[in-house]
């Protein structure tokens, strides 16, 4: 059976929890548009996140990973367009690290892009009644950290990864309730959005086959 990685992270910022681990963690042994859906947790932390992303990889050898984060303060379920090659952190990570204007990969290139349908996806988010944008930046801290070692990694010849991005996603409603006027997503709400996504993505990725073999 196809698998599908799905990471969330570990709190961070002196919050109790993190919606993004909060809602991934309830997806884990799902069976989904023929695939299963594994997940995995991801620490706050420079460099050991996509090392253990990297690790969850080798070890799942996924056909799609999709990694979500929290962003508080975003008003939407956020497809993320784009990963830049910078750590800038505004506050430092659950080890203390707070890098400034590092680049993640020294050879790398200075963006990677979401290899998700992302534009697909938050249409079909968006007939289902579910807030949902494309968002042009990842920000500069793990999120965004993530993402671009995520894709650096598919990017390589050997990985055989298919499909692979991010997702923002923003506070839930008990963490809003202590920022006031801070904007908040349910549970039940990211679940659906999740799993809707996956079902696109995969499909996506099935029609293509089709039309590739159709035309050999």
């Amino acid at each position: 059976m196809r698998k599908v990685l799905v990471t969330g992270f570990e709190p961070f910022g002196g919050e109790r929890v993190n919606p993004s681990w909060e809602v991934v963690k309830q997806l884990g042994d799902l069976e989904l548009s023929g695939a299963q859906i594994v997940v995995r947790q991801l620490p706050c932390v420079f460099g050991k996140a996509i090392d253990a992303l990297n690790a969850a990889i080798d070890e799942i050898l996924p056909e799609m990973v999709i990694c979500v984060g929290q962003a508080g303060g975003r008003v939407d379920f956020s497809l993320e367009r784009v990963a830049i090659n910078v750590d800038d952190a505004r506050i430092p990570d659950n080890e203390g690290n707070q890098p400034v204007d590092e680049t993640i990969v020294a050879s790398g290139p200075a963006a990677y892009f979401s290899s998700l349908p992302i534009k697909t996806i938050v249409s079909g988010l968006r007939e289902s009644g579910i807030p949902a944008c494309v968002s042009q930046t990842a920000g500069t801290y793990v999120c965004n950290h993530v993402m671009y070692g995520l894709m650096h990694r598919l990017a390589q010849p050997s990985c055989k990864v298919v499909k692979g991005g991010f997702i923002h996603i923003p506070y839930l409603p008990e963490q809003a309730a202590k920022h006031p006027g801070a904007p908040s997503m349910s549970v039940h709400t990211v679940l659906n959005a999740l799993e809707l996504t996956i079902a696109i993505a995969l499909h996506t990725e099935q029609d293509l086959k089709i039309a590739e073999g159709a035309t050999h």
